[in-house]
C-alpha cells in the first residue's frame, strides 16, 4: 500500500501531489466511509426522519452530511435553528455545522446577510428560526433540516408553516435533530407513523468526543434522571405529585447574568458524614434589579461540618456573596460555630423550618410559573430532586431542593436597599 503521509505527498511532483491531496481528502470527507450505520438516511416512505438522541451522538453532522447528500436533488432546502445564533452556530459554523464537514471542491457559499447558503450546483438553502415563525409562511422548499426541535420557542407554529411550505418535488422531506425533551411536538412525532424515529445514546459515539467533554458531561449527568434524557434519550414524563417539571426549569433556563444586587450561600446542613449520610445541600444565587432570582452554582454531596463550611466560606468569597443562610433545625447552633471558627466576619443568617418542605416549595415553585427564576447552565441532581421530591416520608431529604428554597426565600424577602445590609 502507498505511504499517504504528508512527507510522501510533498516528495511528489505537483501533478501527482494534487491528485493525491484529493484523494485523501475524498475519503476524509466521504460519510459513507466515516459515519455509523444509524447515522445513514434510512430507507422506507416516511416524511420526517427524527433523530432524537443523547448529547455528542453526532446528531448536527448527521443532518449536515444528510443535506450534502439531499441538496444533488433538492434545488431549495430550509435550514431551521431554535434561534439565529444557534442557526448559524451550529448548523452552519459549528464543529458539525455544514462548513467544516464540506471538502473543499464541494465547499457552499455562507451568505449571512441574505439568511442563505449557496452550493456550486445552483441549490441553496435559506436559513430560518423557530423564535420567528412568520418568516416561514410561504417560501417552498424540497426538504427542511430541523435542528434541536425541542427546544423550539413556538414549535407547533414553526413546525406547521415549514410542513406547509414542503412541497416541492416528488417526495419531500425532512431531518428533525434534537434532544429529547417530553414536549407535545416531540410525543406527536414520536407516535406519527409518517416518522422514521432513531434513537441513540452519548455512549455509542464515545469514541469520538474529547476527553474534557467525557470528563465534564458524563461525570455531570451520569446517575441522574436528567441524564437518562440527556445521555440516553428518553422522553421522561413527569412526576405526579412533584411541584416542579422539566419544563418549567428548561422554559427559565438562561446562559447570561444581569447585574446582581444580592448573592447568597443557603446551606441545607447534614450532621454526620458517612457514606450513609443525607447530603448538605449547598446553592449559590442572587437577585437582579428587576426582581428575577439566578441560580448559581450547586456545591452540594456529603462533607464533614469543618469541610461544608469550608466549602460555603470559598463560595461566599468567590462570588462576593452578602450572606450565608442556613437551616439550623438539625444542626442547630453547630451551624453558625463551625463557620466562625474558620471565618468569623462571614455574614451570616440562620433559618427555622416551622413547615413542611412542599409548602415551603410552594412559593418558590410559583416564581417558576412567573418566569422569575432562572438556572445559569444545567444542575442535573439539584433537577432531579426538584422534579421528582413528592413530599413522600419515604423519600431521600432532597436536601439540594431544600437549599435552593432557602435561598430563593430569603432573596425575595429581601426589602433592604441596594446599598444596605443588615
Amino acid at each position: 500500500m502507498m505511504n499517504l503521509s504528508p512527507e510522501s505527498i510533498n516528495s511528489l511532483v505537483p501533478e501527482k501531489k494534487a491528485e493525491l491531496e484529493q484523494l485523501v481528502e475524498e475519503a476524509q470527507f466521504r460519510w459513507s466511509l466515516n459515519g455509523r450505520a444509524s447515522q445513514f438516511v434510512p430507507p422506507g416512505d416516511w416524511t420526517v426522519w427524527l433523530i432524537k438522541t443523547g448529547r455528542g451522538w453526532g446528531k448536527t453532522r448527521t443532518g449536515a452530511e444528510t443535506i450534502r447528500l439531499w441538496k444533488d436533488n433538492c434545488p431549495i432546502i430550509h435550514f431551521i435553528g431554535a434561534t439565529a445564533g444557534d442557526a448559524r452556530d451550529i448548523m452552519i459554523e459549528g464543529p458539525a455545522g455544514i462548513l467544516n464537514i464540506s471538502p473543499s471542491w464541494d465547499m457552499p457559499k455562507y451568505e449571512p446577510s441574505k439568511r442563505k447558503i449557496r452550493w456550486n450546483n445552483g441549490a441553496y438553502a435559506l436559513i430560518f428560526t423557530a423564535d420567528e415563525p412568520d418568516r416561514l409562511r410561504g417560501p417552498q422548499c424540497y426538504a427542511s433540516w430541523c435542528d434541536e426541535l425541542a427546544a423550539w420557542r413556538y414549535a407547533d407554529d414553526s413546525w406547521d408553516n415549514m410542513m406547509m411550505g414542503l412541497r416541492l418535488g416528488t417526495h419531500p422531506r425532512v431531518i428533525a435533530t434534537t434532544t429529547p425533551r417530553p414536549t407535545k411536538m416531540i410525543k406527536e412525532l414520536v407516535k406519527n407513523p409518517n416518522v422514521f424515529i432513531t434513537s441513540g445514546t452519548t455512549y455509542e459515539n464515545i469514541d469520538n468526543l474529547a476527553p474534557a467533554f467525557l470528563n465534564t458531561i458524563l461525570s455531570k449527568y451520569e446517575g441522574t434522571r436528567l441524564g437518562r434524557q440527556e445521555l440516553m434519550a428518553e422522553i421522561l414524563e413527569d412526576v405526579e405529585g412533584a411541584l416542579w417539571n422539566m419544563r418549567l426549569i428548561d422554559n427559565n433556563r438562561t446562559k447570561k447574568v444581569p447585574e446582581l444586587i444580592r448573592i447568597a450561600v443557603a446551606i441545607d446542613p447534614a450532621v454526620t458524614s458517612t457514606k450513609e449520610s443525607d447530603e448538605t445541600g449547598i446553592i449559590i444565587g442572587g437577585k437582579s434589579r428587576d426582581d428575577h432570582f439566578y441560580i448559581l452554582e450547586d456545591l452540594s454531596g456529603i462533607y464533614t461540618p469543618q469541610n461544608w463550611a469550608i466549602k460555603s466560606l470559598d463560595a461566599y468569597n468567590r462570588w462576593k456573596a452578602d450572606r450565608i443562610i442556613a437551616e439550623v433545625n438539625n444542626g442547630g447552633d453547630l451551624v453558625e460555630t463551625v463557620i466562625r471558627n474558620i471565618d468569623k466576619n462571614a455574614s451570616y443568617t440562620k433559618v427555622n423550618a416551622s413547615r413542611g418542605k412542599i409548602r415551603r416549595a410552594e412559593p418558590v415553585e410559583a416564581l417558576y410559573e412567573q418566569k422569575r427564576v432562572h438556572h445559569v447552565g444545567f444542575f442535573p441532581k439539584l433537577e432531579d430532586q426538584m422534579t421528582t421530591y413528592t413530599g413522600d416520608p419515604r423519600e431521600e431529604s432532597p436536601d439540594r431542593m431544600d437549599a435552593l428554597v432557602w435561598l430563593v426565600t430569603f432573596l425575595m424577602e429581601d426589602k433592604i436597599n441596594t446599598n444596605v445590609w443588615v
